[in-house]
């Protein structure tokens, strides 16, 4: 079964540089010199923001274990991780757009520094600090870099189709071909140079400060809100009515948690279900594949963004749907192939109709990110973009803490039945968000702006 391995990465391998090498004017967008220099500086920074968060991922259980903690132990760290990034994570986040979006990314690399030094520490308490810096760092990841890169995109006065060129290509390198090098790199560290399992750590903080160095020396400042006298309680309120008064940035909060929060249950899942009865699979090869499958989706993505004539609210309803149906898999064969009982082994046939699945599902999540994107950036106001795409992750969160916590209760099938479900159901709200898309603003987020410009100057007075 091994060739079965080689035979998916390659068959994905060619698929992709075929995309790449055949693309054609249509499927490319022109741009300036100018544009082609801050794209290139943003991917820089984004590529190793991405290195010093990948570098780590393969690696946290497996430190934490050679600690001597427990299945249990481990547990609650990694739901102190996904805590954290909902609590403390969305007040850090929201403070972006207040206080700086380049002063967050800087914050950002600082946070997830410290993060990797506490990983020299066999104490709990430690490590625990390090997942709660951890959570925070996260939060930051997914909404400061995004926010500072829009703002300074339409600051600097770029068309707007140039932005979903920015994203597809970070996803490809960042999400793509970043995560399949750091986990080579990774395991250079770990398994040829013998350095131990916290080398990884040392590389990521390394990489880190390399960016924080080019984020310092090259980026400027941009803010949300850039009013003196509004507090933080005052920043959440607006974001909540920013989104319980307009339909299209509920449905796209709702969409996002929904399809996150299945892709985050995944990660747990994939490996219990290609080796059920503990057969030997190359964990560090599959998880390249699926980064391949990723670098295909967003290479497809870049393709379908850079047509004027194809909608992303349209296209993404299929999307949904063909990431739904590939998750079925695992109850499919659970149904309809004989499994064999037989502990350890190669993969069964079941795994490898899975695994194909799997690379399916993982094509989807690589035209999911560029295109959530581009979505928010139409459609999330600019003044509270980092809060409300913070507020996006708290659902998220909570359903990845319990998801954890219960993770040994519930049947592989129930829990993939669970995930299939979910996807189907943004495939539907992705359906509605399409049908108002070119419905004007309703007005309570611009009557809150001038209460606050109105409250201002009664202040100022």
């Amino acid at each position: 079964m091994e060739l079965f391995y080689y035979m998916v990465f390659g068959a994905l391998a060619a698929v992709v540089a075929a995309l790449e090498l055949s693309k054609s004017n249509k499927d490319r967008i022109n741009t300036s010199s100018a544009f082609n220099s801050f794209k290139n500086n943003y991917l820089l920074v984004y590529s190793l923001m991405m290195a010093g968060d990948w570098l780590q991922g393969p690696y946290v259980y497996y430190l934490y274990s050679t600690y001597g903690f427990g299945k249990g132990e481990i547990g609650q760290l990694f739901i102190a991780g996904f805590g954290s990034s909902m609590l403390f994570g969305t007040i850090v986040g929201s403070l972006a757009d207040k206080q700086g979006r380049k002063r967050a990314c800087v914050t950002y690399c600082i946070t997830y520094i410290l993060s990797c030094i506490t990983k020299h520490s066999p104490q709990y308490k430690v490590l625990m600090i390090g997942r709660v810096l951890g959570g925070i760092a996260t939060s930051l990841l997914f909404s400061a870099f995004e926010s500072w890169l829009v703002a300074e995109h339409f600051k600097r006065g770029f068309d707007q189709q140039w932005l979903s060129l920015t994203f597809s290509k970070a996803i490809f390198l960042g999400n793509g071909l970043i995560a399949i090098l750091s986990g080579l790199f990774g395991n250079l560290l770990v398994d040829s140079l013998n350095l131990g399992p916290v080398s990884p750590f040392d590389a990521a903080a390394i990489f880190l400060a390399i960016g924080m160095a080019v984020i310092l020396s090259s980026w400027t400042e941009n803010y949300g809100d850039p009013s003196e006298n509004k507090d933080l309680l005052t920043q959440f309120k607006g974001a909540a009515v920013a989104i319980a008064s307009d339909e299209k940035i509920a449905l796209l909060g709702a969409i996002q948690s929904l399809f996150e929060g299945s892709m985050y249950t995944f990660v747990f899942l994939w490996t219990p279900a290609l080796s059920p009865n503990d057969e030997e699979i190359p964990h560090g090869f599959i998880f390249a594949t699926f980064m391949l499958a990723s670098m295909l989706g967003s290479s497809i993505a870049a393709r379908l963004l850079a047509r004027n004539s194809l909608k992303v609210e349209s296209y993404m309803q299929i999307v949904f749907v063909i990431s739904s149906a590939s998750l079925l898999l695992p109850i499919l064969t659970n149904f309809l192939v004989v499994t064999p009982t037989v502990k350890g082994g190669g993969i069964s046939f079941a795994g490898c109709l899975q695994l194909l699945g799997f690379c399916t599902f993982e094509a989807c999540v690589g035209i999911f990110w560029p295109s959530i994107m581009k979505m928010r950036s139409q459609y999330i106001p600019e003044e509270a973009r980092s809060t409300i795409m913070n507020f996006f992750r708290i659902p998220l969160n909570i359903f990845v803490c319990i998801v954890l916590y219960n993770v040994n209760a519930f049947p592989i099938t129930v829990m993939f039945g669970m995930c299939s479900i979910f996807l189907f159901m943004a495939s539907v709200l992705q359906r509605r968000l399409a049908a108002i898309a070119d419905k004007p603003k309703t007005q309570e987020w611009t009557m809150l702006k001038e209460k606050d410009a109105e409250d201002e100057e009664l202040d100022a007075a």
